[in-house]
């Protein structure tokens, strides 16, 4: 293992969240010299008089920047407003901040909300700016674009080194399981075990179960990050997922299994469930800096509910 950290001060935005965690476990193993967690309850990111704070308080060689105002698909359609200008407004003053302040190098992280509602498959980078978002995640998407725009423009006038990388749908031991802002995994991983629990005999999903997406282990994805912040220096956005295709009525039987729920699964259509489907190319970080998925879908659902069930 390189010393690249080994004289580095880091700070993680997001740093208590789900990714934050094993970004900073990540950091602690290659021996990184001080890792600064960004609390929300101490800087509040939407306020730029906090981020200076933040900026002068923990005086940062390297910035991974993950915090962002988030959720599932019902409390996106709740909050668009919220959900647009705050996210809008911490990612625009942190990146700002960082270039200010001297920063060596900012890592920041979008989500595939950013690619247009009809992007050709599999998502590739090229195509982000070909069309607006699915309307259910645009506010967020277009929040997450701001950022590809400040990365490039920072770069070419100043020389500052700000790269974005655009993140699949995660999961994993320490998600967020809240049924009100989880996503797609945590959030069946917790129906179907409160209903086998419960001796329930149906478990209610959005949708129809037909919309596909990519589900990459959150153990693969902050060493991907890792190397990212290690190798690679431009200002294209690069995507970090695992490359596969699968529909969520897939996972949701997989997961039904799994937890020995034997009763029914009732698909509700007059829900919304995103975008029909996502398929994400993966090439741009291989080449880059020799990403790769170690975890495969069956052992990573598994790792999750084991660690769900040992929690409850």
């Amino acid at each position: 293992m390189s010393n690249f950290w080994k004289n580095k001060s880091v700070s993680i935005t997001g740093g208590n969240g789900f990714l934050g965690k094993y970004i900073k476990k990540r950091l602690e193993q290659r021996n990184c010299k001080k890792i600064s967690i960004v609390d929300h309850k101490k800087y509040n990111l939407v306020n730029g008089k906090d981020v200076q704070r933040m900026y002068d308080d923990q005086n940062p060689d390297f910035v991974f920047h993950l915090a962002a105002v988030v959720g599932g698909i019902g409390v996106n359609q709740k909050n668009p407003g919220k959900f647009f200008y705050e996210n809008a407004m911490i990612n625009l003053q942190v990146i700002h901040g960082a270039y200010l302040n001297k920063v060596e190098k900012i890592i920041s992280t979008g989500t595939v909300s950013v690619y247009p509602k009809n992007a050709p498959l599999p998502f590739s980078e090229k195509d982000i700016w070909k069309g607006f978002p699915d309307v259910i995640n645009a506010p967020y998407g277009i929040a997450k674009r701001i950022m590809h725009v400040q990365s490039t423009s920072y770069r070419k006038q100043y020389g500052f080194n700000s790269i974005l990388l655009i993140l699949t749908n995660l999961y994993g031991p320490q998600d967020n399981f809240n049924p009100e802002t989880s996503h797609v995994v945590a959030a069946l991983i917790k129906r179907f075990y409160d209903a086998k629990i419960n001796n329930e005999k149906e478990v209610i999903v959005w949708g129809n179960g037909e919309s596909t997406r990519d589900f990459c282990y959150v153990e693969d994805i902050a060493e991907g990050i890792i190397l990212a912040a290690e190798k690679y220096n431009k200002s294209d956005p690069i995507n970090l997922a695992s490359g596969k295709e699968i529909k969520v009525k897939k996972i949701a039987l997989l997961i039904k299994k799994k937890i020995g729920y034997e009763g029914n699964i009732v698909w509700d259509n007059s829900k919304p469930a995103g975008s029909k489907r996502r398929k994400i190319n993966i090439n741009k970080a291989k080449n880059e800096f020799s990403y790769k998925v170690t975890t495969s879908l069956e052992e990573g659902i598994q790792k999750t509910i084991d660690w769900y069930i040992k929690k409850n």
